[in-house]
């Protein structure tokens, strides 16, 4: 990409894209004809298993109402005990502070190119998978990437924060 082609992307996708271009990442945002607004549409409109999703769930740290963004796979449910035992007892986030402090509208939410850099977590479970797909600050926008990636454009940790049902991770 020259930089030319960013002009007609959604402008949450454009601020990925120069955040991915600006750490030398080699996949650029792709757009999907159909929305990725779940793990599951994203899963599908790229042909992947539904794990290889990223999925970003954002939540709101109460001591101070800061966003805590948790990267997960998209077969894979956060808990929510095991977030708050790790950063601070935090509570679902609604459209509004997602939107506020993120820059993106749920559903579109990128681990990358946030307003407000917020605190991030990363499930080790994505580890599962060589190539793995993130959204990219739009429902139809996503990015592929390896979860070595993930860890070096976040500098986040790599920690247990899924639901555990009869021994298997859910």
């Amino acid at each position: 990409m020259c930089g030319s082609e960013l002009h007609a992307l959604p402008d949450g996708v454009q601020r990925v894209s120069r955040a991915l271009q600006e750490a030398g990442h080699p996949h650029a945002p792709v757009m999907l004809d159909g929305a990725a607004r779940t793990a599951q549409e994203a899963a599908d409109g790229l042909g992947v298993l539904l794990g290889q999703i990223a999925k970003s769930v954002i939540f709101k740290r109460k001591q101070d109402g800061v966003a805590v963004l948790v990267v997960t796979s998209g077969d894979r449910r956060v808990d929510e005990k095991k977030v708050s035992a790790l950063v601070g007892k935090v509570g679902r986030a609604d459209a509004d502070f997602v939107k506020a402090l993120t820059g993106f509208s749920i559903g579109g939410v990128s681990p990358v190119a946030h307003l407000n850099p917020p605190v991030t977590l990363l499930d080790q479970d994505l580890w599962r998978f060589e190539v793995v797909w993130a959204a990219a600050g739009h429902p139809h926008g996503v990015f592929q990437l390896q979860p070595e990636d993930l860890k070096r454009l976040t500098g986040a940790p790599v920690v247990d924060v899924v639901q555990v049902i009869s021994g298997v991770a859910a």
